[in-house]
């Protein structure tokens, strides 16, 4: 928490000091009047001295709009530095969370993340601006209040300083219990937005499968789990309220008591006594502002915890320290796998995903990559980008090991279609321009063109300027797979990589952007997973994997003759086509 809480103010700092300044000054303020109202009982009503009421009077309320003016300010000072503090936190998560790899974020889980940078942060926020005021006001009222009631009447101050340590004592032993309720919370709202977040991704499968009533009843688990969390956590906090009610109350009526009869006994002025009391509800109620800050406090603690989970969190995936720029050329582009083997987690029972694979690509070749499903094929491309890392073994790029690289020269000389294909919120010219974000408009054309996009781009009403929805939700499945992989051409990477990237386009299509790949891309290495075989026939080295490990490599006709599951996949395709006519 410490750590947190003492960066990320950045430009905000002047607001962080400027805010206890004036805190002070509206403190000291309050603490005059409850003095001048005794002094126009005790000095002015008592002589009869109008003169005397009226300077004290005016005086009063000259104070009392300094110290409007001054709570004004460091309000707005301490709402400035909370919110820019805030903001500044979820700058440098996100920032790091960029840094992460796809094995972090599988850790963290993308839904916590975005309630750690979203939900937790605005705690901390909450918490830091509350506790610029009164983390300074409360104390200070506190102590200079009952140092003047001390001055007035040290018999009456004793009750003070007996309840006040009563007070404190119910606070801690309260902080106690809801610290771990409130990490709770946060888990449970982690897993309701993990619930929203599935099922918002995939409504349209919700909607055919006619999975409303299961959806909601289990958005309605997690969403009670939460309010239980919720209720359990503000259950104990109010808990506080009957014990500051008691507490308060007793100590207003041992002082009207005592103070009654001491007024009577004429050990203490009337006027001193009303002050007393001013100072009473001011001591009382800097008490319970402070503990309502420990509540907020302890909460944001949790809060905090995971935040700093996230900032310390150290990527799985990082620079060497003694990596050089090393950019890829774009006719340069071998890859060679050596003896890998991969697991998703080291920690893991799964075993390996991938083992012991060996096999190269050449500039300019065409690798395509065959198997059944589960066989590791799309954990095998994920590698040569460092999306993860080998557990044993090493994958070369221009004879170079990955790890070597700065990842930055890596990906930038590495194009991608994925299986999930991505398109971002903006016009088609925003995301094809991923691929170069200083080409021309006829640069991205010519790449639409290549990817036999351009004949729908070109009919839409706005061509470039077309809003593509989050998801992509508003182009076809085939329509989103050859924007992406225009995308991809336009990089002119050194190694294209398309998994399964060509699923919902015709082989039609699908030929004429292989035609476009030989011609615009003749120096890249291309690896190619498909489950059609006639997508990898005219490869020039298909891989076949099964479990895990290479059964073959060759061209087609290569492996027609030496590999049984090669074969299988290839008659069974041939006699699908045969049947559907």
């Amino acid at each position: 928490m410490r750590q947190i809480l003492t960066g990320y103010w950045g430009k905000y700092k002047n607001s962080l000091i400027l805010t206890p300044i004036f805190v002070l000054l509206e403190t000291v303020v309050t603490l005059a009047l409850p003095t001048l109202m005794s002094n126009i009982v005790d000095v002015g009503v008592a002589t009869g001295d109008k003169s005397y009421i009226i300077v004290c009077g005016l005086l009063m309320t000259a104070l009392a709009l300094v110290s409007v003016t001054a709570g004004f300010i460091s309000t707005w000072n301490a709402s400035r530095a909370a919110n820019g503090f805030g903001s500044n936190l979820r700058q440098a998560m996100y920032r790091h969370i960029q840094e992460f790899s796809f094995a972090d974020i599988d850790k963290f889980s993308t839904a916590s993340l975005i309630t750690r940078t979203t939900s937790d942060v605005r705690q901390l926020q909450t918490a830091v601006q509350m506790m610029l005021r009164t983390f300074i006001q409360a104390p200070f009222q506190l102590l200079v209040a009952m140092t003047i009631v001390i001055t007035y009447s040290w018999r009456l101050a004793l009750i003070y300083m007996v309840a006040v340590p009563v007070l404190f004592v119910g606070v801690i032993t309260v902080m106690t219990f809801v610290d771990k309720l409130f990490i709770l919370v946060q888990q449970k709202l982690d897993a309701m937005n993990a619930d929203i977040q599935e099922n918002l991704i995939a409504i349209r499968v919700v909607k055919a499968f006619v999975r409303q009533r299961y959806e909601k009843e289990k958005f309605k688990k997690a969403n009670d789990e939460l309010t239980k969390s919720n209720l359990r956590a503000v259950g104990v906090i109010i808990a506080m309220s009957p014990l500051a009610t008691i507490v308060l109350n007793a100590v207003t009526l041992c002082i009207y008591w005592f103070g009654g009869r001491m007024v009577a006994r004429g050990t203490i002025a009337s006027g001193q006594l009303l002050a007393v009391i001013s100072y009473l509800n001011q001591i009382m109620m800097s008490v319970m502002m402070f503990s309502m800050v420990l509540m907020q406090y302890t909460r944001s603690r949790a809060c905090g915890k995971r935040v700093a989970e996230v900032l310390n969190a150290q990527p799985d995936i990082q620079d060497k320290p003694e990596a050089k720029p090393h950019p890829i050329a774009q006719d340069h582009g071998s890859v060679e796998f050596q003896n890998v083997s991969f697991r998703y987690s080291h920690a893991g029972t799964g075993g390996d995903v991938l083992k012991n694979i060996t096999f190269s690509a050449q500039p300019g070749q065409t690798v395509a990559i065959v198997g059944g499903t589960g066989s590791g094929k799309s954990s095998l491309v994920n590698l040569i980008p460092r999306f993860y890392d080998v557990t044993e073994g090493a994958v070369l790029v221009d004879g170079t090991d990955v790890r070597d690289y700065r990842i930055e020269d890596l990906r930038d000389g590495i194009g991608m279609v994925l299986q999930n294909n991505v398109l971002f919120s903006g016009t088609i010219r925003e995301n094809i321009a991923w691929g170069d974000e200083n080409a021309t408009d006829e640069e991205i054309i010519t790449a639409l063109k290549n990817a036999q996009a351009w004949d729908f781009v070109s009919q839409m009403p706005e061509g470039l300027d077309t809003m593509i929805l989050q998801g992509g939700t508003n182009v076809s499945g085939g329509q989103k797979q050859r924007l992406c992989i225009a995308r991809a051409m336009l990089k002119k990477p050194a190694i294209l990589i398309l998994d399964d990237s060509t699923s919902a386009v015709d082989s039609d299509t699908e030929g004429r952007i292989r035609e476009s790949f030989d011609r615009e891309l003749a120096n890249t290495t291309v690896f190619i997973i498909a489950q059609r075989i006639s997508s990898v026939v005219g490869a020039d080295k298909i891989v076949v994997l099964d479990e895990g490990r290479v059964e073959s490599v060759g061209t087609h006709d290569e492996l027609m003759r030496s590999s049984p599951i090669y074969r299988d996949i290839y008659t069974s395709q041939v006699e699908e086509a045969l049947s559907n006519g």
